[in-house]
């Protein structure tokens, strides 16, 4: 109540502070208990509705405490930011947890430092292969400043395919975090009037423009990345995925997809299901299974599989390097594309990550 000027609603309680949403009677008690012990709550809209309570400013003076945990899980954040290469959100939080440390009372800090040393020595971050595109933090500040005043920008950007330079001018609605990191933008270009995605690290420059846009309602960030497996937008489609009884319990942890319906089978294996775009990145990231999976929808995503699965093969074969007898056995044994076409089946063999 104290850190939200606008204060909490009984529904804000109900939903915001256990596992499952409590019932408006435990919410009422719960600022009932709050009042009791701070006379100085206040209403934060009076004469509106729903109902909002806070506290003012500086009611729980020494009561807010930081712990050694709560600054270690910090500093593993701005570890986690820096390896993802979102340098700019890192930054905000080093900013963070230094104003956090100077405003600690001396006991407090002489008391959390040797634990917070010891618990940042114990944790550490697993390297994770991938790009990493350097991204000019003045474009993404430029960026930042467009989405809050709705202003449309003029981006000059070099296409990575063709490796041309061009530019248009965009709508900007937010950022999406991945591998590579992307702006998502309104397109005025007359061939796109859609939403685009923009590689961040191939925007050379950003103009802000006078006119301002109002932003498409109901249009979500979420949303849009769920419609698609990676960030490669296109029509939804049914995705089905069969995975061997070997397979099937470190699938059953892997988010392939926020609407993932999972059906363990008789036999131990794992039928995973989802709606969703990005055929070429579900290629790329099953390659990685090898003969673990099956694909059963859609049959144009087996075809890719199997497409990638040839382009291996004839690589090797090229370079006179001596085939792996995994690939070449799987690449045998499994159904091609006549079969394919039959059963609407396909295994694939075991490779490397395709880069994007």
């Amino acid at each position: 109540m104290q850190g939200s000027a606008l204060g909490l609603s009984l529904e804000d309680i109900r939903r915001r502070y256990a596992d499952r949403a409590l019932s408006r009677r435990t919410a009422e008690r719960l600022r009932d208990a709050v009042e009791s012990l701070f006379p100085q709550i206040e209403r934060a809209n009076p004469g509106e509705v729903p109902k909002r309570w806070r506290l003012p400013g500086g009611t729980l003076g020494a009561l807010v405490g930081v712990s050694a945990d709560e600054l270690a899980d910090l500093n593993t954040s701005i570890s986690v930011l820096r390896r993802e290469n979102m340098d700019a959100q890192a930054l905000s939080l080093e900013r963070i947890l230094s104003k956090m440390q100077a405003l600690m009372k001396r006991a407090a800090k002489a008391r959390v430092e040797p634990d917070l040393e010891a618990l940042i020595e114990a944790e550490g971050l697993a390297t994770r292969p991938g790009p990493r595109p350097t991204i000019d933090l003045n474009i993404l500040g430029r960026l930042r400043e467009a989405i809050i005043t709705r202003r449309k920008v003029r981006l000059h950007y070099t296409y990575r395919g063709s490796g041309k330079r061009g530019y248009q001018v965009v709508q900007p609605y937010g950022f999406l975090y991945g591998k590579r990191h992307y702006l998502v933008a309104w397109s005025e270009v007359d061939r796109a009037k859609d939403f685009r995605s923009f590689a961040l690290s191939n925007v050379e420059r950003v103009e802000l423009l006078a006119q301002t846009f109002t932003r498409k309602r109901g249009f979500s960030i979420q949303k849009y990345a769920e419609r698609s497996f990676g960030v490669f937008q296109e029509e939804p489609v049914d995705v089905v995925w069969k995975f061997s009884p070997k397979a099937a319990p470190d699938a059953a942890e892997f988010l392939f997809h926020p609407d993932r319906v999972l059906e363990p089978q008789s036999d131990g294996s794992l039928v995973v299901r989802f709606r969703a775009g990005g055929l070429l990145e579900m290629s790329w990231h099953l390659f990685t299974w090898g003969e673990e999976v099956e694909i059963i929808k859609p049959r144009r995503l087996a075809s890719l599989l199997g497409e990638h699965c040839r382009a291996q093969l004839r690589r090797h074969e090229r370079g006179g390097e001596r085939v792996p007898s995994k690939l070449r056995r799987l690449h045998e044994g499994q159904p091609c594309e006549k079969d394919q076409q039959k059963n609407g089946h396909h295994r694939h063999a075991e490779g490397k990550e395709q880069p994007e």
